[in-house]
């Protein structure tokens, strides 16, 4: 390990033991009240970055009010501890040391990124699996420091068709705008799929889009060491990046923006009409034939200027209703408007996580199994509440899947076919019914289905319990009538 990494430890940490048998701060810890006092001292001064930067830019990232907001905001998203082990928390509590601590060493240039934590997820519907690094909590801070001053600067000169971690943007806005040029006969797509975007992005092509609009060439140097902080992998292997914006910090989705802030422009001064979501690249054009030009030449660009790789199995020439957008496709209706529905993609990734969320052979109690799918449910459907009707009645199929899983669950959890029996039976199952559900030669899914466990756990009993996906859609996107009342679907 370098020297200069490793005393980053005691510099945060070297008087604060480990652990302490607290929980973490509550609402209100001293830490959280010291960081909430320096950060109204910015709101008090009305103070508002200028969006350009006149070389002062690291006294702004490291003033202790820019410092407090930072950190509160690392501690809302939570989050896991890095290679350090220190958790959010125990840095939220001994920040009136480390603040003015790290505030001096930003400005004397003597800070030193941490290592990263190189963890691998699941891609959602895909084998293939996604690299995240995990920055030590401190060293998220930092970077959420960065990432809100570097934004007043870049976020008035991104084209208004990149949507992806934006404020005021997202997968709404990004939609609206499909639809707007699907609707004026763009209605074919060229979806771009970039590579291994964010390990592949290449660092002195980065620096050099920063420099353009940062002239403190201290931020500069502090955000290279960022990008070159050691990587510690699963092996123990550890390794110095010399490309990627590693996903994980909050500063590599601004980074990424700027980096295809390029692309961006080029395909406006190609005057094509598009919708970007980080590496997500659509671009609408009116027949086949463009389309295929425009992919060929956006592939020159991207791998000749950008340097970047596209993934020529997965992008995809295609109708809206075949294309992957942010998980949705579109269907132009014969009586006019859109129907936003579900991509193949999202419908293969909702049911592996499904199977995943209810495994027949679940070991802990029911309770614990219902509290996990509602976690997974209310921030899936927190996303796909966006599909129009159309869409939404797959919501039903997801639903009886569900409930007849658990249902699955309840006959493993009995084992024997006697406690099955008396399980159903206090759940004021009839004696016949019962009998046949627990003595039957069919296997558990089969009996999933049977009248002794839908009286058991029928769907009122899961209307309580469970969210349901369909009415919660239906309850989000009821239609207000003339008279201002809720008019709910029949």
């Amino acid at each position: 390990m370098r020297s200069t990494e490793s005393r980053q430890l005691p510099f945060v940490f070297a008087d604060s033991p480990r652990g302490g048998g607290q929980d973490g701060p509550e609402d209100g810890s001293e830490g959280r009240a010291f960081l909430l006092h320096i950060a109204e001292a910015r709101d008090a001064e009305g103070s508002v970055a200028p969006a350009s930067d006149d070389g002062s830019l690291l006294e702004r990232v490291a003033s202790p009010s820019n410092l407090a907001e930072a950190l509160l905001h690392v501690a809302r998203n939570r989050g896991a501890p890095g290679v350090d082990e220190q958790s959010v928390e125990e840095v939220v509590e001994a920040s009136p040391r480390l603040l003015p601590r790290l505030h001096r060493e930003l400005l004397e240039g003597s800070y030193r990124p941490g290592e990263i934590l190189r963890v691998w997820i699941p891609k959602p519907g895909s084998r293939d699996r996604r690299a995240l690094g995990i920055p030590n909590v401190v060293d998220r801070w930092v970077q959420e420091a960065l990432r809100r001053e570097l934004e007043a600067v870049f976020e008035p000169g991104f084209h208004p068709s990149s949507h992806g971690f934006r404020p005021g943007r997202g997968t709404r806005t990004a939609l609206a705008e499909v639809q707007e040029h699907v609707s004026a006969g763009y209605d074919w797509i060229v979806s771009l799929d970039l590579s291994k975007f964010f390990d592949r992005a290449d660092h002195q092509r980065l620096l050099a889009r920063l420099a353009h609009r940062v002239e403190d060439g201290r931020v500069l140097r502090l955000i290279h060491r960022i990008l070159r902080a050691e990587v510690v992998m699963p092996t123990g292997e550890r390794i110095v990046p010399d490309q990627g914006t590693p996903q994980g910090g909050p500063l590599s989705p601004l980074l990424s923006n700027v980096v295809l802030d390029e692309l961006d422009w080029e395909l406006d001064r190609r005057g094509l009409r598009f919708v970007r979501y980080a590496d997500d690249v659509q671009v609408f054009v009116r027949s086949e034939r463009s389309a295929r030009r425009v992919f060929e030449g956006l592939v020159r660009f991207v791998e000749g200027r950008l340097r970047l790789k596209v993934n020529r199995d997965k992008s995809l020439v295609t109708r809206p209703e075949g294309a992957h957008i942010l998980g949705f496709c579109l269907r132009v209706k014969s009586g006019g408007g859109m129907a936003i529905q579900l991509s193949k993609q999202a419908k293969a990734s909702m049911d592996a996580m499904i199977r995943a969320l209810t495994p027949r052979n679940w070991g802990h109690s029911l309770d614990a199994c219902l509290a996990q799918v509602n976690e997974y449910l209310q921030g899936w459907l927190g996303y796909f509440q966006l599909c129009t009707i159309e869409g939404a009645t797959l919501f039903r199929r997801f639903d009886a899947h569900i409930r007849r899983r658990i249902r699955a669950i309840v006959i493993r959890q009995k084992k024997r076919g006697r406690n099955l029996y008396r399980h159903l039976r206090s759940r004021g199952v009839s004696g016949g019914a019962a009998a046949k559900a627990a003595w039957s030669h069919s296997g558990v899914w089969a009996r999933s289905n049977s009248f002794g466990l839908t009286k058991a756990y029928p769907n009122a009993w899961f209307a309580e319990h469970l969210v349901g996906l369909w009415a919660t859609w239906q309850e989000r996107n009821a239609p207000v009538t003339a008279s201002g009342q809720l008019a709910l679907f029949g």
